[in-house]
């Protein structure tokens, strides 16, 4: 046999080998889930938009690539398609990578009031609380957590933030918006269709309800519950059989808002925490139109947005007039005043 044959057949041995060894191998791909176990895990990320079907219930989706800088947001196009999440400059090369919310919204407001915000007073909040619902009504705070494994609702101590009452839901389960109507109290699920019916006082079930979309934020507005489904709709359903009464679209101007989610019923206006974003959206529940803008960016520390994840959750005393604000994983839950932050406003 010629050296060239040897040569030739040496070469192909050697590719051989090499095309088993890569076979047997497993290529490295990031984990696209996050753990339900809290005792030690990782800062919360935020969940993309619109959330991906799921392989599995008891996994839940980490963000998509977002754009870096508000400038970017601010030109996107059209607007509500671009996550209001923005990165912070760390304190030190050993800070973990810190991003905080802003409101892509106040781009596109025109001649809308647009608001701020003042403390008025601040309380703790469970930091393991993946905040779907609040309701504060009688002197009493409600809360809805969500993520399959681990959804809830409470009765939840305002001052000290300790959970006083607290039912599970089956994992099979991921409970959303929350709202308390007539001595009852309502909770939605995501993609379950399904919603809890409780007595307020001992949180247990008394009956359940359908409906055909998503579920996300809920309220009401005294005589019916309206609730969202991420999308640019409101849905106003029946206090006695949940049956979808009317529907109506939220615009900024003539464009559509999407991803409405946690909504209050304030004064006569819904009131709705766009997703993934510092805005709340002031909105009119007969037209559907924008009457302006909240901004509550900048609640948090650096080091407190290091756990936590986006602004959810809003809740309105109607006897005081007190406003109550908090998000998923947040440290602590806000009262505050909403403020003028432009002309417009009064």
């Amino acid at each position: 046999m010629s050296g060239k044959v040897i040569w030739r057949l040496l070469s192909i041995a050697v590719l051989l080998a090499s095309a088993a060894c890569s076979v047997g191998q497993t290529p490295h791909k990031s984990n696209p889930t996050i753990s339900l176990a809290r005792a030690t895990r990782a800062p919360a990320s935020p969940t993309p938009y619109p959330p991906p079907e799921m392989p599995a219930m008891p996994a839940y989706p980490q963000p998509p690539d977002l754009p870096s800088t508000a400038a970017a947001l601010a030109t996107a196009n059209p607007p509500q398609l671009g996550p209001g999440r923005v990165p912070l400059a760390p304190a030190s090369s050993q800070q973990p990578a810190v991003f905080t919310y802003v409101c892509p919204w106040l781009e596109f407001a025109e001649d809308l009031p647009v608001y701020s915000h003042e403390v008025i007073n601040t309380y703790p909040h469970d930091p393991q609380a993946y905040t779907q619902g609040l309701v504060y009504a009688d002197g009493v705070m409600y809360e809805s957590t969500g993520l399959y494994g681990a959804s809830a609702v409470r009765i939840v101590d305002l001052e000290t933030g300790q959970v006083e009452l607290s039912r599970e839901i089956p994992e099979a389960y991921f409970a959303e918006g929350l709202a308390l109507l007539d001595g009852r109290l309502f909770q939605l699920t995501w993609k379950e269709h399904t919603g809890f019916i409780y007595d307020p006082s001992s949180l247990g079930m008394t009956g359940t309800f359908a409906y055909a979309t998503e579920g996300w934020g809920l309220t009401d507005d005294g005589q019916n519950l309206i609730m969202s489904d991420g999308s640019d709709q409101l849905y106003w359903l029946s206090k006695e059989d949940q049956k979808t009464i009317s529907a109506v679209q939220v615009r900024n101007h003539e464009t559509p808002v999407t991803r409405l989610n946690e909504l209050e019923f304030v004064a006569g206006e819904v009131w709705a925490n766009v997703y993934q974003t510092s805005c709340i959206a002031r909105i009119d529940p007969s037209s559907g139109r924008v009457k302006g803008w909240i901004d509550i960016g900048g609640l948090l520390t650096p080091e407190e947005l290091v756990a936590a994840e986006v602004p959810n959750g809003i809740a309105y005393d109607l006897d005081s007039g007190r406003l109550f604000i908090t998000g998923k994983y947040w440290p602590r839950l806000f009262e505050i005043k909403v403020i003028p932050a432009n002309s417009n406003a009064d």
